[in-house]
């Protein structure tokens, strides 16, 4: 135990990355607490990534079940398939309680104490918390900052939360919209317009920017549009903001080209989803007190061991974590960066790799990325002199996609052509939020094709796709 501290940390945010860094903190040997004024779980367990996929898990069922052509393929038939919007809508506020409760009994049975009010820091190795019972001070010789995120609400855009929503409100499945336009396609976007046409709506997804699904690789997207809107009962708008949404019966949307502002159409639809990403949540956590400040947009300027920078240089004892570092808006970033800041806190340097870290879509197909896309990695190339090149293989060619009547999609691997190395790695098809932790390991071994491609992969699995596209790399 730290020498006249109240504990060894403090941890405010009891989110996905604060609870790992709690649990982490403990098994070192460290006294610890966590503060949270909202729901413990953050916005993964409560209004992200757990609702969400239980309400894809059960949306991708009634489509699978709808899709007589495919079942027919398989010898299958099955009729008259019908669902129950308050059922499925159960089924993702059952399981967000029953992870509440783990995530909630998982720190308690360890040791942590759990202080319920807001934190902020006061001062050098010293925090208040504000709660119905008054403020009271405590002290820690480290303190980690994981505030979290919020939804991103573009200006001209109303949220009344019913007719026209967030997808904080929109994992709750309190409705079905006949039409529902979507703002934004991103992955948010295309998991909700995955949900809402397995269940019957119409939609129109509006971005933008001058292409659909702009974060993702322009070989992924492409096939993403032909898989996963142009079948669909979805029409897009790109180049076209949301200048004004008003909510109502029905939702009225003046739209604007992006780069000219001039007005396009009015729309009228049944709901509306704001998807346009999230901002974080950096306000009032007393980093004034300790002579720091978040950047320009309201970040927490973090170094890669998470200590908390100020002028360039770490506030000693102060660490962030997790969406409010803008880094990486993942939870199991959030994770990874609770844990090295752990570790640094105990003398162990560490960094984080954020080039190892995965990310996925869970739409039908999966969508699944680690590392950089083509263009990021040839403008690296540019910079430091050396060639980059791709190799790609079909879910088409694989004998256990085949066999599962399952067989769109690509895997796409990005290298250096002198040393091989793997630098990103891009996936859409069934399983390729499985598939990609094989490329994320060696990518953060930093391997190279070479090495890859004489690898044993049992067969018939899906991972002989990246099997394939190492040995289809050597041989280019």
């Amino acid at each position: 135990m730290s020498q006249g501290f109240d504990y060894d940390l403090v941890i405010i945010g009891a989110g996905v990355g604060g609870h790992g860094a709690a649990l982490h903190a403990v098994s070192c040997g460290l006294k610890t607490a966590i503060i949270e004024a909202a729901d413990m779980g953050g916005t993964c367990v409560n209004r992200g990534c757990i609702p969400s996929k239980a309400l894809l898990a059960a949306s991708g069922r009634v489509r699978e079940l709808r899709d007589a052509h495919h079942l027919k393929a398989l010898g299958i038939q099955v009729e008259n398939v019908g669902f129950d919007r308050q059922a499925i809508a159960n089924h993702a506020l059952n399981l967000v309680s029953k992870l509440q409760g783990d995530l909630t009994n998982s720190l308690k049975r360890v040791g942590v104490d759990t202080i319920r009010g807001w934190g902020k820091v006061a001062g050098q190795q010293k925090v208040t918390v504000t709660s119905d019972s008054g403020d009271k001070t405590i002290t820690a010789k480290d303190i980690i900052l994981a505030p979290g995120s919020v939804p991103f609400v573009p200006p001209g855009i109303e949220i009344d939360g019913k007719t026209v929503f967030t997808s904080d409100q929109a994992v709750k499945l309190e409705s079905l919209p006949q039409w529902v336009a979507i703002i934004g396609s991103g992955y948010i976007g295309l998991e909700f317009s995955d949900v809402y046409s397995a269940l019957g709506c119409e939609i129109t997804m509006i971005e933008a920017l001058d292409q659909l699904m702009p974060g993702f690789d322009r070989d992924i997207a492409k096939i993403a549009e032909r898989v996963l809107i142009t079948p669909r009962d979805i029409e897009t708008y790109v180049g076209i903001y949301a200048k004004k949404v008003i909510p109502g019966s029905p939702v009225v949307i003046e739209l604007a080209n992006f780069k000219t502002k001039e007005y396009v159409d009015t729309l009228e639809v049944d709901g509306c989803l704001v998807a346009t990403g999230r901002i974080p949540a950096t306000k009032d956590l007393g980093l004034e007190s300790v002579g720091a400040e978040l950047d320009r947009r309201g970040y927490i300027p973090v170094n890669d061991s998470m200590a908390v920078l100020s002028g360039g240089e770490p506030v000693p004892h102060l660490w962030a974590i997790g969406d409010a570092t803008g880094k990486m808006m993942l939870a199991h970033a959030a994770s990874a960066q609770g844990i090295v800041a752990v570790e640094n806190i105990c003398d162990r340097q560490r960094q984080i790799d954020y080039r190892s870290i995965p990310a996925a879509a869970f739409t039908h197909p999966e969508i699944s990325y680690v590392g950089m896309t083509e263009t990021a990695a040839k403008e690296l190339g540019e910079a430091e002199g050396f060639t980059i090149k791709t190799a790609k293989t079909y879910f088409k060619g694989n004998s256990k996609a085949l066999a599962d009547g399952d067989a769109d999609g690509i895997a796409k691997v990005v290298y250096r052509q002198d040393t091989g190395e793997v630098l990103g790695v891009h996936i859409i098809g069934s399983h390729a939020s499985d598939l990609i932790h094989e490329a994320s390991a060696a990518i953060a071994n930093r391997q190279s094709v070479h090495s890859l491609a004489f690898l044993v992969h049992a067969h018939p699995t899906l991972s002989e796709v990246l099997d394939e596209a190492y040995k289809r790399a050597v041989h280019a």
